[in-house]
């Protein structure tokens, strides 16, 4: 499994005492708040995940009015469009859903000679979702290869309909309709690498461009199966609960099960930045990470669906940008 998978890091993370029911996700009060500083202008560039979109939108406006003068455009295409856009220095942040790639790293070093700083700034669970009204109890990993996968590595037989599933009634002779999001994405790519063991995908995975279509087009097609950031989640389509083996009890995709590595396709989501450890770093861009990994930061990715860092986490990131913050 790649080091990417949330649970691998934080299953010995010890529960905050902020974390409650998934109806009620909350930051921990011990985060730092953000306090304005002075001499802060100019302009910054983010190319990359579209699962980080929606967020680094919110994130964005916030800033802004504390900083008016800055101007900070976003582009969200997917995580692929990261490292390119960090190395051609198009973009002095790169929003990622993953973890980058050992040949994108390798270029980013051959470019600036030194690595960009990898910053974890939320938690999420990568949500596979059915129609509202599927009524399937639970999935799990091996089960995923067989639904989306053409090579199968986990040996699971082809599932093609609701009924290989158990579902009797008007689904049981229905095909499986699957949706994904296409290789630019990083939430493509996290799910290739773990549900379908680095498999690949059946040709009839109608890739998306976003994950709010792919979530839309699960909500408007009753026997529809698709996967995207949690986030994205809308009340016309539900998480199902996943098992890490088949027979295994099964986890909801929530906030509890990610920090203990109960839910097996939770992750981090990152954003890498562009820093000369041999230089002083951007007071811009060491603003704007401090913003994010703050209290208020992280409030705007529990109000975007996501799941916010716990104190410890949070210290050993900003640690990264050599943040401090004001008592």
């Amino acid at each position: 499994m790649l080091k990417t998978i949330a649970l691998a890091l934080v299953a010995s993370i010890p529960f905050s005492g902020a974390m409650a029911a998934e109806k009620a996700v909350k930051v921990d009060p011990k985060l730092p708040s953000y306090v304005k500083v002075a001499g802060v202008s100019g302009n910054l560039n983010s190319v990359g995940s579209d699962s980080l979109n929606n967020l680094m939108t919110f994130w964005v406006e916030k800033f802004q009015q504390a900083y008016p003068n800055v101007k900070i455009q976003v582009e969200g295409k997917g995580s692929g469009t990261a490292p390119p856009a960090l190395i051609a220095g198009t973009a002095q942040i790169g929003p990622m859903s993953r973890e980058m790639k050992a040949e994108e790293m390798d270029q980013f070093v051959k470019k600036y000679g030194y690595q960009p700083v990898k910053v974890e700034v939320a938690l999420d669970t990568l949500g596979v979702f059915v129609h509202k009204n599927n009524k399937i109890k639970s999935l799990s990993m091996d089960q995923l290869d067989g639904i989306f996968s053409k090579t199968r590595k986990s040996g699971t037989p082809e599932i093609k309909s609701w009924g290989d599933l158990a579902l009797s009634g008007e689904f049981q002779a229905k095909p499986i309709s699957l949706y994904g999001r296409n290789s630019a994405s990083g939430t493509y790519g996290f799910f290739k690498e773990h549900a379908l063991r680095g498999g690949d995908y059946k040709d009839t995975v109608k890739e998306q461009p976003g994950s709010s279509s792919v979530v839309q087009s699960v909500g408007t097609d009753k026997f529809a199966i698709g996967y995207s950031g949690i986030g994205y989640k809308t009340s016309e389509v539900r998480a199902v609960p996943i098992s890490k083996t088949t027979g295994s009890q099964a986890f909801e995709a929530n906030y509890e099960n990610a920090l203990s590595g109960k839910y097996p396709i939770a992750r981090f989501l990152y954003i890498y930045v562009n820093m000369d450890p041999k230089k002083p770093a951007d007071p811009l861009i060491q603003q704007f990470m401090a913003f994010v990994l703050s209290k208020q930061g992280q409030e705007i990715v529990v109000k975007d669906g996501y799941y916010p860092l716990i104190p410890k986490m949070q210290a050993e990131q900003a640690s990264k940008l050599k943040i401090s913050y004001k008592k």
